[in-house]
């Protein structure tokens, strides 16, 4: 797994002003907690972060963070973007204990989509229903990422969280907290466009039919109609 280095320096100030201070001098702030220990502000260069956050593996690894000649280990637990800006605002750091099991968000990877059954034989489409999933386990046992592979999937077949092949030591969160193991994780679907026009072919079909039907009966009254004529006509 790639290592990520990110330098980090206490600071004292806090409040809005503060922060604005920091963010206009190219820096983010930042909080670090857990572990036992208190909460501590520190700050962080905002273009190191920015350009770690391009690495998919940064949200899921266990990251160094080196404080003056101390080196600890952490993880991304959150942070907080500008609203329009390609900038980021806070980040929140939260320290790590080897004999602690942590909980932590991790990018699915889906395999073989190219050569799945459903989307070569039949046409279908690979459908992510989830692009990451929450798992729990040690630090030691975190993956980069869950695979995946729809390969023999068919149309309107699915995987389900349930049915996940984790590493060993890995769990889900949702699963070990009672969550709803079937919920889907990917699906092969037919393309909605097909769907559509499926469905407009039907309906055609329908109003085909039923127009020939309503034919049908209109000249079936219109056959009574004479026959009641000739009957009359043959009294007379």
């Amino acid at each position: 797994m790639e290592a990520f280095d990110l330098v980090a320096e206490l600071r004292d100030d806090s409040g809005r002003g503060a922060s604005r201070r920091l963010r206009k001098d190219g820096k983010l702030p930042g909080i670090l907690y857990g572990g036992g220990q208190e909460s501590t502000p520190i700050t962080l260069n905002h273009d190191d972060v920015f350009h770690h956050l391009e690495q998919e593996a940064f949200y899921s690894h266990i990251l160094n963070l080196i404080i003056g000649k101390k080196k600890q280990k952490v993880v991304l637990k959150d942070l907080q973007r500008h609203p329009y800006k390609p900038t980021i605002t806070h980040i929140d750091l939260q320290r790590v204990s080897e004999t602690e099991k942590l909980t932590m968000r991790v990018p699915i990877h889906f395999l073989n989509e190219d050569k799945c059954i459903g989307v070569k034989q039949s046409g279908g489409i690979v459908s992510h229903i989830m692009t990451e999933l929450e798992v729990t386990c040690l630090p030691k046992d975190l993956p980069e990422y869950i695979e995946v592979d729809v390969l023999n999937l068919d149309v309107g077949d699915s995987i389900h969280v349930e049915e996940l092949q984790l590493p060993e030591g890995v769990v889900s969160y949702a699963m070990e907290h009672g969550g709803d193991g079937s919920a889907p994780v990917v699906a092969v679907n037919m393309p909605r466009v097909v769907i559509e026009e499926e469905e407009e072919a039907e309906a055609e079909a329908a109003e085909e039919e039923a127009a020939a039907a309503a034919a049908e009966m209109s000249e079936a009254e219109e056959g009574t109609e004479e026959d009641k004529d000739k009957e009359e006509k043959s009294k007379d």
